[in-house]
């Protein structure tokens, strides 16, 4: 298709001046970067992506925990964490949304978890609960599929979205008030959470 319309014309008054201007200047720098130096934390760009695009095709994905993404709170499953995630839905609510506005949050039906994905920089300031543990760095998590919304495996009790996370305060006293448990322990956490797909 070709366009053969004039555009509209502006009318300039036959005298008007252009104002001056210096002339551009270009200097050379002779600064190198060593490519080693550059973007430290960018080594693995080529990967996430892989891992963002595998997740869209609804296929799972390991994720390393910290950095821009999130950390997680691992609870146990059941009755207690359940009513968790309502009040939290009501927390998390606002206007026209859909009632399950909570933030994300995983369900492991085999191990009987709950994982709660929390802005980044939470287990650095998380103290030791009696209900959760938070872990980030240097963990990498398995995420389920977009899709996967109910068992058989892990599946998104809550869905991910790119709006939320779970705040971190409110969960810690939801957990206080409600006491899910027996707590995974940190050693099995992080070296199950890679496979939970």
């Amino acid at each position: 298709m070709t366009i053969t319309a004039q555009l509209p014309r502006r009318d300039v008054a036959d005298g008007r001046g252009l104002p001056t201007a210096a002339p551009a200047r270009f200097t050379t720098s002779s600064d190198t970067g060593d490519p080693s130096q550059v973007a430290s934390d960018m080594g693995d760009l080529a990967a996430r992506v892989r891992s963002l695009m595998a997740l869209q095709q609804n296929r799972a994905l390991q994720l390393p925990l910290g950095g821009h993404f999130f950390d997680i709170v691992v609870t146990a499953n059941g009755r207690e964490a359940y009513a968790a995630v309502t009040v939290l839905d009501d927390i998390q609510h606002t206007g026209s949304e859909r009632a399950d506005a909570c933030g994300p949050v995983i369900e492991d039906p085999q191990r009987s978890w709950f994982i709660w994905l929390v802005p980044p920089g939470t287990s650095e300031k998380w103290m030791p609960h009696r209900y959760a543990m938070c872990l980030g760095r240097p963990h990498t998590l398995a995420l389920p599929a977009l899709t996967a919304t109910e068992p058989p495996g892990p599946f998104w009790r809550r869905p991910c979205r790119g709006d939320r996370l779970v705040p971190p305060a409110a969960l810690r006293e939801l957990l206080d008030q409600f006491r899910p448990g027996p707590v995974p322990h940190e050693t099995l956490l992080g070296s199950v959470l890679s496979t939970i797909s």
